[in-house]
């Protein structure tokens, strides 16, 4: 039996457990196994793996960067982009990759239009770095937005035309995220408008607070089911090669 998981801190919420279990069942396979491990430290990842004898996993908020220092090996895109989200164990040794990129600019380039140039996104941890990865290899400026970076700009400043002229809004923190679902950015959505595009990489619930006051605005509004898949794909791939 070959064992996967996805490791994070709060996993009640993860879809990943029955997306693989769905996969296995379409694909007829019957040797291999998925389940959510909640850590409560990172620290606790070598005996996870050693106890739940795993193959590979996959890793979410809020260990995307605390886990490279246990890798052995990291692709050249993880380590650029200092994040990673898949990891495969063979002959005891740890490989990180990030598969979450492949996922976001599948995704975006369905919605993005020319006019959708300068970015905001709304935290600074692993999958931020992916987002701005991506969106700076397709040419849109982004401007991160943090509570506790003093380096960045703070949410206290994002008023009313810092919001209209930046038309592709991102949320890449976990505020919204089931069950806290009465939770979201505090912007001034009043700036909001037809032109924006707004994309939560959240995706339990289907629309968090932040996409339902987007979209009330007009905004064309985008969660991170489809991203979610495309990775969890794209990981699979990795471990089964």
């Amino acid at each position: 039996m070959k064992n996967y998981g996805v490791i994070g801190e709060s996993l009640a919420h993860s879809f990943s457990p029955s997306y693989f279990e769905k996969k296995f069942t379409d694909l007829k396979i019957n040797d291999c196994s998925y389940k959510a491990y909640e850590l409560s430290s990172i620290e606790l990842i070598k005996k996870l793996i050693h106890d739940e004898e795993l193959s590979g996993f996959n890793v979410t908020i809020p260990y995307k960067q605390s886990i490279i220092p246990y890798l052995d090996r990291i692709s050249h895109i993880a380590s650029e982009i200092n994040s990673v989200n898949t990891v495969s164990i063979k002959n005891g040794l740890l490989y990180g990759e990030n598969t979450d990129h492949i996922g976001f600019r599948k995704t975006i380039l369905k919605y993005t239009r020319s006019h959708h140039k300068r970015a905001l996104i709304f935290g600074t941890g692993g999958s931020s770095r992916t987002i701005t990865y991506v969106l700076k290899s397709l040419g849109i400026q982004c401007l991160h937005v943090s509570q506790s970076n003093q380096n960045m700009i703070g949410y206290a400043q994002l008023d009313y035309e810092v919001i209209k002229n930046h038309d592709l809004l991102i949320n890449t923190t976990p505020l919204g995220t089931f069950p806290s679902i009465d939770d979201c950015v505090d912007i001034p959505y009043s700036a909001i408008t037809s032109k924006h595009l707004c994309y939560d990489l959240i995706y339990n619930p289907v629309e968090t607070l932040f996409l339902t006051k987007s979209k009330l605005n007009g905004a064309l509004t985008v969660n991170g089911l489809e991203m979610l898949k495309i990775q969890a794909d794209k990981s699979w791939k990795v471990w089964s090669s």
